[in-house]
């Protein structure tokens, strides 16, 4: 017996769950688990869209042995050569050495770079607008470069109005039963669907708003991405998430208190900033300690509220280095449309606030709401009053932007 689900009447999903893996692409933690989704039309001609991950390639077959039981498979669509989906590319062309693969002049050349005999003959090479007909679901292609590789693409069905959207409205989080967003709790998924896209996609959010704006004159009765749930009733409420997620639209009012310390004194300061949030009206406050939290759910959180405020400790007259990288890959993002508030500890050297002060400089997006506070060993009373600035001055921002 092997779970696969309809789609419509001649399109499955096909996918795998994968809760064994510890790190999506060995470095985001997985502590829901993610499902690999792929889908099979069975028509006249039979198409697969996108594999699954090598290691749930033997399930994968085995789903599609179930429902093929025998027949010919045609062709293997690759909107996307990432890992994580032409995985088990391979595999399946031992199984159907026959099938006729089809993507864009680029996927050709990264398929070449993964599988380096692979036999050109195999391959079919579609452009923006090209169609597929499969007898009675008839398929066409558009790209997407840079959501998030260059060779990325997605198929829309003409025949039942389906967008098989690739990594676009993806989201971490096994599919627990059901696959639609009709059948599951989506307050269940929004987190992992927003960490997804700040650490997967997020520098790319000018090219989703380009591929949502080139999306956006399809009728679209599903969308079946790459990853999480597919959507059949609330189609918009996706997009919606992800446009405002690639435009830097907060989500909520609230603020991030990130720190890096050693020894618990800039954790201090950071408490004070919190305290004196709650004192003047702020209920949503996440506080992290950049050293034990991994930096995918802080980041998340940071799409999700508008305030954030940035503590480090010096470190060899520089940033902290678990604040360092958090500050790179923010930069890196192009972060905007946020309020900063910036704190440290100096001790004998400083680096700390200079270093996120740099990071401010380099991103005009953000906007600085207070002076820094950079102390000197144990936070003094003027120190702690300062700090209470930084937190006032957030307040005041976020509560004049209340409707």
């Amino acid at each position: 017996m092997h779970y696969h689900a309809p789609v419509t009447e001649k399109v499955f999903w096909i996918g795998t769950n994968d809760r064994k893996t510890e790190r999506f692409e060995n470095y985001l933690p997985l502590p829901q688990g993610v499902a690999y989704n792929s889908y099979l039309i069975n028509d006249e001609k039979t198409c697969i869209i996108d594999t699954v991950e090598f290691s749930t390639a033997g399930l994968f077959i085995e789903k599609i042995e179930g429902i093929l039981k025998g027949k010919k498979l045609d062709y293997v669509i690759v909107n996307h050569m990432e890992p994580d989906h032409s995985g088990a590319l391979l595999d399946l062309m031992k199984y159907y050495p026959d099938a006729k693969i089809i993507g864009n002049i680029i996927t050709l050349r990264m398929i070449k770079a993964f599988f380096h005999d692979f036999d050109e003959s195999k391959f079919i090479t579609v452009k923006e607008g090209d169609t597929l007909d499969l007898g009675h679901h008839k398929l066409t292609f558009a790209m997407i470069p840079m959501v998030h590789w260059p060779e990325s693409m997605v198929t829309y069905d003409i025949t039942d109005k389906i967008l098989f959207s690739n990594d676009a409205f993806g989201s971490f989080g096994t599919l627990d039963g059901g696959i639609f967003d009709d059948e599951l709790n989506f307050n269940f998924y929004e987190d992992e669907m927003r960490r997804y896209y700040a650490n997967i996609v997020g520098k790319f959010g000018p090219q989703v708003n380009t591929a949502i704006n080139k999306l956006g004159g399809l009728e679209i009765k599903f969308i079946c991405p790459s990853h999480g749930i597919l959507w059949r009733r609330d189609i918009n409420k996706v997009i919606q998430h992800f446009s405002n997620w690639a435009n830097f639209t907060p989500e909520e009012e609230g603020v991030v208190i990130v720190y890096g310390t050693m020894y618990g004194t800039t954790a201090k300061m950071a408490n004070v900033i919190a305290r004196e949030l709650s004192w003047n009206g702020i209920k949503n406050i996440r506080v992290y300690d950049a050293s034990k939290t991994d930096h995918s759910f802080i980041i998340s959180d940071i799409w999700k509220y508008k305030g954030l405020i940035i503590g480090s400790a010096a470190h060899n007259n520089d940033v902290y280095p678990p604040i360092f990288t958090l500050l790179h890959k923010l930069e890196n993002y192009g972060l905007k449309n946020r309020f900063l508030g910036i704190f440290g500890n100096m001790l004998w050297s400083g680096g700390g606030v200079k270093g996120i002060k740099k990071f401010a400089d380099a991103l005009p997006g953000l906007e600085v709401i207070a002076e820094p506070v950079e102390s000197k060993g144990e936070p003094t009373n003027e120190d702690q009053h300062k700090l209470e600035a930084i937190a006032k001055a957030m307040a005041e921002r976020l509560i004049a932007e209340r409707n």
